[in-house]
């Protein structure tokens, strides 16, 4: 069964300029079955992705002019875990999850500069979440496929990243650059999904989970990121084994970034993104395994960068 694990590995949102053009949290990382656990027992994976920005843009959705041949390329990937205890609570099941990441990224920020490398572990996240399902599974139209969870559930949940990864302070491109923000960051999400009767196939999967990011301040920096809430989700149909749609986020962040207790002039550094792309899972039943490609890119930010990105996960009952 595919498993709905969030996962920072998802998209560059910078919250502030000063700390450069990736910010904690578990930042699209979401989207198909959101709200759904898998049966009890222990999963295990790898998540992989390949991003690169395109556009680093200011309040209005402009380019920085001083960033205008700016350009950074990210290559993260890491085993992830996730534990699924048999017993039941408030009938529903609880989940225990953490993601560890690692990569290597590269580029630059000024037109004129020469174009830097850094490699190593980032910020790990772990998630404890409490799912509850009020449908009623159907089973395919296809022989050996996984039945539909047709109806809906919700999940609560709440994350931290764990600031313990690379983090290199001395100037804007090396903490661009660093895969660790020295930043801790406590997340409580909130998911649902609803799947429905056959209409177009199987069904349509409508799923979404919103984080509300909640950043400590810098202490290398003293730059205190504002809380950032974002939305990931997906609408997508069961076709058999697979499962194929339309998936995304939305982040905005709704307090200023501040240095020294004030806020980043001119205008608090608010940033404001969405990205926007396709997603298709494929479940292998017979080895309690699923596949999942994503590719998304953004059409609009403020405040931040636009970029494209490419992720492949694997993950397995053991």
């Amino acid at each position: 069964m595919l498993l709905t694990i969030a996962f920072m590995c998802g998209a560059w949102v910078p919250a502030g300029a000063v700390e450069g053009p990736t910010v904690a949290g578990p930042i699209g990382g979401t989207d198909l079955r959101a709200a759904l656990l898998p049966p009890p027992g222990i999963y295990v994976g790898t998540v992989q992705l390949v991003a690169r920005t395109i556009d680093f843009l200011d309040k209005d959705g402009r380019t920085i002019p001083a960033l205008a041949d700016a350009q950074l390329t990210k290559e993260v990937g890491g085993p992830f875990l996730t534990y699924v205890p048999p017993t039941t609570f408030l009938g529903g099941n609880v989940a225990f999850s953490g993601f560890i990441p690692a990569g290597h990224s590269c580029g630059r920020l000024f037109a004129g500069t020469s174009r830097e490398c850094d490699a190593g572990l980032g910020d790990p996240y772990v998630e404890i979440a409490w799912s509850r399902y009020f449908g009623t599974p159907r089973a395919s139209e296809f022989d050996g496929v996984l039945p539909i969870p047709e109806g809906f559930a919700l999940m609560l949940g709440i994350g931290a990243v764990i600031p313990i990864g690379r983090f290199k302070p001395s100037d804007p491109l090396s903490q661009a650059l660093s895969m660790g923000t020295n930043i801790w960051d406590w997340a409580p999400t909130v998911a649902v999904t609803y799947t429905t009767p056959p209409i177009l196939a199987e069904g349509t999967e409508f799923s979404a989970k919103l984080y509300w990011n909640n950043y400590i301040e810098n202490s290398e920096t003293d730059y205190l990121t504002g809380d950032l809430l974002n939305v990931d989700f997906a609408v997508t149909e069961h076709i058999g084994r697979f499962q194929v749609g339309l998936a995304g986020f939305y982040a905005w962040q709704i307090e200023d970034d501040k240095i020294a207790g004030v806020s980043f002039p001119p205008d608090g550094r608010r940033a404001r993104t969405l990205q926007i792309g396709g997603v298709v899972a494929y479940d292998m039943p017979e080895h309690e395994a699923s596949l999942k490609l994503k590719a998304m890119a953004s059409p609009f930010a403020q405040n931040t960068v636009t970029a494209w990105n490419v992720v492949f996960s694997w993950g397995k009952k053991f």
